[in-house]
């Protein structure tokens, strides 16, 4: 039994197997870059947020295992009210600045799942 298990721990070493838990909600910040005014919304997984000229949809929110670092990701699909795509991927909690919203009005970044 020994002899299975040892390299079964080396398999999942090297590849680095992570838990995720995943979350019903997602905390986001957005800021309206024209009024300089920021503002926290929760969006349920699945279902759309409006906010302002924003239709926000987090697909998955996910936590890190709680035995790591804390970390949240979350896929969002944002779109303009007249249903102009500009973002679809995953955000990263801690690194907010990997794939960031671009857009030339809001600012929107994860703070948490819940």
């Amino acid at each position: 039994m020994r002899k299975i298990i040892v390299p079964l721990l080396v398999v999942f070493a090297a590849f680095g197997a992570h838990a995720y838990i995943d979350r019903d909600t997602a905390v986001l910040q957005v800021m309206n870059k024209a009024a300089g005014k920021t503002q926290t919304i929760t969006a349920p997984v699945g279902r759309a947020v409006v906010f302002e000229k924003l239709n926000i949809t987090v697909r998955a929110c996910k936590q890190s295992d709680p035995f790591d670092a804390e970390n949240f990701y979350a896929f969002t699909e944002i779109s303009k009210s007249d249903g102009e795509m500009f973002y679809s991927n995953w955000m990263n909690r801690n690194n907010p600045g990997k794939n960031p919203v671009q857009n030339a009005d809001y600012d929107v970044w994860l703070v948490r799942c819940e």
